[in-house]
């Protein structure tokens, strides 16, 4: 991998464009555009100050913007979110604590649009997938306001449950659905996107306390669980009807921690905090295979582990192999103690690639492992088994899947590296093979503590605490 110069950043709000040709990254109150080729800046905005009448306003409801502003930067400036419109004509950057959206064109830096939540206060605004209308999540789950830069009208749905995990998008972005409370009851909305966000459907949850919800990727079903103190999913369709539900026997007496829709909806993976996961499938909603953690790794499983002191032996240049490991082995689990709240154990991560042929699993109670379940294509016997587990000397911070290659993995554990696991490399006689890699970025002082894939695939934006680089895949030929 080639890397590029390390640049400041604030927040960890840098992102590709769609496309892959820009970066944008917030400096506190600034944004910034930068070219994906050459890093070199094209763009620069500042967000601006709240009006005279939202400091009236937030005066009122309790709040002092200027007071806050005067005390500095780093508590009411800073930019909070950050965001592309899918065809990266549009960039927005918002500010939590200040309660200020600002909608900047890439092509005219003269372009702006406004948001001010006034007395209601912003806690999240991100894009729909439209890309030209924005979602602003105000405080105490009062509202959900979507705004159109097209028109300049607001849409209002009260009460969501959860800003960050309460709603979801139909994949072809027709339909919104919405966790929402009602006289302290769970309901979900259904709104047509393509209208307005008129509501299609309002009906009633069969939760008690919802914890969350994922959309499959068909948009037929929803699965929505309950909080931490009771292990129950239910399916439900789009029109309100309860397709199954699902709670294991024996009841481990902790809730869902993760769910996660496999990419046909055919399945769908749920762990807790009992060290397992539940693969359902979608005719009966049952349970058609459970894969448990063991301290054991079976016999023909390789465990990949970290070179010990590569770091140093390298000096932070080049790349080296994982060890592999065959035969039996065992792996060390930290022992949790269930009378204590927010226990460490269960499935802190459930991801699928691309293609669904792989899940990939970490546990809390063994933070410094990565397990990677083999799943059959479609026509196979259904048997998933552990393909491979990737051990490393400090906790896995961030695990993500290539956008675009199936069997492409990368880690980051907070140090002066980067990890990969692929399955495309080839051996002798052309056979592909598993390979792992640790790598090392040749910088003085650089810890990686979030990574974010390009969506090309081609290359990664790398995250310290407050600055970051990016790596980019040599292509052949280059040397």
């Amino acid at each position: 991998m080639d890397f590029t110069e390390i640049y400041k950043q604030s927040t960890g709000l840098v992102s590709f464009s769609p496309g892959a040709h820009f970066i944008i990254n917030a400096i506190s109150d600034r944004l910034i555009v930068r070219r994906a080729d050459t890093l070199q800046i094209t763009r620069t905005w500042l967000l601006g100050p709240p009006s005279s009448t939202a400091n009236v306003l937030s005066k009122g409801a309790g709040k002092s913007i200027a007071t806050a502003s005067a005390a500095g930067s780093s508590t009411s400036d800073c930019i909070s979110h950050i965001g592309w419109s899918c065809d990266s004509e549009y960039i927005l950057a918002a500010s939590a604590k200040k309660g200020i959206v600002e909608v900047f064109k890439l092509r005219d830096e003269h372009w702006n649009a406004r948001i001010e939540a006034g007395t209601e206060g912003l806690v999240k605004a991100e894009w729909a997938p439209d890309g030209r209308n924005l979602l602003c999540f105000s405080e105490w789950g009062l509202r959900v306001t979507i705004w159109s830069i097209v028109t300049g009208t607001a849409t209002y749905i009260q009460f969501p449950i959860h800003p960050d995990r309460g709603y979801a998008f139909r994949s072809d972005a027709r339909y919104f659905v919405l966790a929402e409370r009602h006289k302290s009851k769970d309901t979900l909305g259904v709104y047509d996107a393509a209208n307005s966000y008129k509501l299609v459907r309002h009906f009633p949850l069969p939760t008690g306390s919802l914890s969350s919800l994922a959309l499959s990727p068909t948009g037929n079903h929803v699965a929505v669980w309950e909080g931490v103190l009771e292990y129950k999913l239910h399916v439900l369709s789009l029109a309100g009807d309860v397709q199954g539900s699902f709670t294991p026997d024996p009841d481990p007496g902790f809730g869902i921690r993760n769910a996660a829709w496999h990419p046909n909806g055919m399945f769908l993976a749920v762990g807790g905090w009992d060290d397992k996961v539940h693969i359902l499938e979608s005719l009966t909603w049952s349970v058609a295979s459970t894969l448990e953690l063991s301290n054991k790794i079976p016999t023909g499983t390789p465990l990949w582990r970290e070179p010990a002191n590569w770091l140093e032996s390298t000096h932070g240049r080049g790349f080296l192999s994982y060890e592999r490991l065959q035969g039996p082995q065992t792996i060390s689990l930290l022992r949790a103690d269930s009378s204590k709240p927010n226990h460490k154990s269960g499935a802190v991560q459930l991801e699928w690639n691309q293609t669904g042929t792989y899940l990939l699993v970490r546990f809390e109670n063994i933070p410094t492992a990565a397990h990677i379940y083999d799943f059959p294509s479609a026509g196979e016997p259904f048997v998933p088994r552990l393909r491979c587990v990737l051990q490393h000397t400090r906790p896995i911070l961030q695990a993500r899947w290539n956008p675009v290659r199936k069997g492409s993995l990368a880690f980051c554990c907070g140090s002066g590296s980067i990890y990969t696991w692929s399955d495309e490399w080839v051996g002798d006689g052309g056979v592909e093979e598993d390979m792992a890699e640790c790598i090392g970025i040749p910088a003085k002082k650089f810890d990686t503590r979030d990574l974010k894939w390009a969506p090309d695939g081609k290359g990664l934006v790398l995250m310290d605490k407050d600055t970051f680089c990016c790596a980019f895949e040599v292509e052949d030929g280059e040397t």
